[in-house]
């Protein structure tokens, strides 16, 4: 007896078949996205720990090998890095505070002259001042509804970062016994291949983490020396707001340069001004065209269109946070994808065989 023919193609089946595929992942997506957003302060440290222990680990995996009790070598890295980011941000603050002053001054000043310019057109100081008074008069209350918002949002950032601390400290701990551990939730003989997709997925987070901190360096440096040589006030500072905001792609950078140029322009004048701003734009070019594709690209293997996607994703999804995860995340699916691509290819041929 013939079989029935079947009612579709085989080239519509097995784009329907691939259709249905697509559709389930990206439902699962949005659920697991969903989900993390409606436990961020759970999820958020929990990540952010584990950008920290990649960061982290070959300085605890030396300190272990000379010998020093794991505990003991997790607590001084973590001891290591508060030091570290907080003398950073200690010192970042100083230089802005030394400069506030004066930064402001420059402002009020650009405001004048632009006033003086456009006064004509209604757009002088007194004007501005009487409606800011207006609006300010108008959403008081609403101004000091966001203060408040505000202070429970740093008390919540506080909370995760101490949070994101101490799961760091664990998770350097005890590292050696995680493979145990997912082995242990994962059922049958599928602990292999968890394992090794586990692994792939860790060693392209810490690849990403080790190039961001070597260009963040880079920049910092090289930014650091210029200000020092136009005698900019708050150097240093500065150069470590470049390497911080180096994390967080392209707003990093962006917000770092311009708190630079704003101090160039208080202390020193214009001209430094557009000097400060010419090393910014140069030392930004000098990143995205030397030093992130020849570094980044031996760690991580994503185009660039790839990372600018996936920055633009995160920062809908969760702001600037979800800026900072995008990129590692997506470092770490691509991992696990290059570990699935290369065990379904070198099984195919003894599958054939």
């Amino acid at each position: 007896m013939q079989a029935p023919a079947p009612l579709l193609p085989a080239p519509v089946r097995r784009l329907a078949a691939w259709c249905v595929v697509v559709l389930l992942v990206a439902g699962v997506v949005y659920v697991g996205i969903r989900l993390a957003d409606e436990f961020r302060t759970a999820v958020v440290p929990v990540l952010l720990a584990l950008l920290g222990t990649a960061l982290l680990g070959p300085l605890h995996r030396r300190l272990v090998k000379a010998k020093v009790n794991r505990s003991v070598a997790a607590g001084l890295t973590c001891v290591a890095v508060v030091a570290v980011v907080g003398g950073a941000v200690y010192i970042v603050v100083a230089a802005i505070v030394e400069t506030g002053d004066q930064i402001v001054a420059a402002l009020k000043q650009a405001a004048q002259d632009l006033a003086d310019h456009f006064g004509a057109a209604g757009t002088s100081l007194d004007d501005l001042a009487s409606n800011s008074k207006e609006l300010l008069t108008k959403f008081g209350g609403t101004a000091a509804s966001g203060v408040i918002s505000g202070v429970s949002v740093v008390g919540e950032s506080i909370a995760m970062a101490v949070l994101a601390l101490l799961l760091v400290f664990f998770f350097l701990r005890d590292s050696d016994r995680a493979a145990g551990a997912l082995r242990s939730v994962v059922p049958g003989r599928s602990g292999d291949t968890v394992e090794a997709m586990a692994r792939r997925a860790f060693e392209a987070v810490e690849g990403f983490m080790r190039g961001t901190t070597l260009v963040a360096l880079i920049d910092a440096v090289c930014i650091t020396v210029g200000l020092l040589v136009l005698d900019v006030p708050g150097a240093v500072g500065l150069g470590a707001l470049v390497f911080v905001g180096a994390y967080i792609p392209y707003l990093g950078a962006f917000i770092s340069g311009a708190v630079a140029v704003l101090v160039a322009l208080a202390d020193r004048g214009f001209v430094i001004a557009l000097w400060v701003l010419a090393i910014v734009l140069a030392v930004q070019v000098l990143e995205g065209h030397v030093l992130t594709p020849m570094i980044q690209s031996r760690t991580v293997q994503m185009h660039p269109a790839v990372v600018m996607v996936a920055i633009t994703a995160g920062a809908s999804v969760a702001g600037i946070l979800g800026m900072l995860l995008a990129v590692p995340l997506t470092a770490a699916a691509f991992g696990v994808l290059h570990e699935l691509q290369e065990r379904y290819t070198t099984s195919e041929p003894s599958a054939d065989s």
